[in-house]
């Protein structure tokens, strides 16, 4: 079966897949560094919000400089 590339992560998924620890996705998004979206109970982070974080011309990292 051909495998589909998921388009949302956990925050825990999205942890494991970026080496870092949950709280710290929780504080990405909560400093509106990291895009996630509520649904139902469950909060997911598009996989594109992922790419974008790791991108050198992100927010984040041009403020780290």
């Amino acid at each position: 079966m051909e495998q589909i590339e998921k388009l949302a992560y956990t925050k825990t998924e999205a942890a494991f897949a970026l080496g870092l620890c949950p709280r710290t996705i929780d504080n990405l998004i909560a400093a509106k560094e990291l895009t996630a979206r509520k649904i139902g109970r469950r909060v997911l982070i598009p996989a594109s919000a992922l790419r974008s974080l790791l991108r050198c011309d992100h927010e984040t990292m041009s403020r780290a400089a």
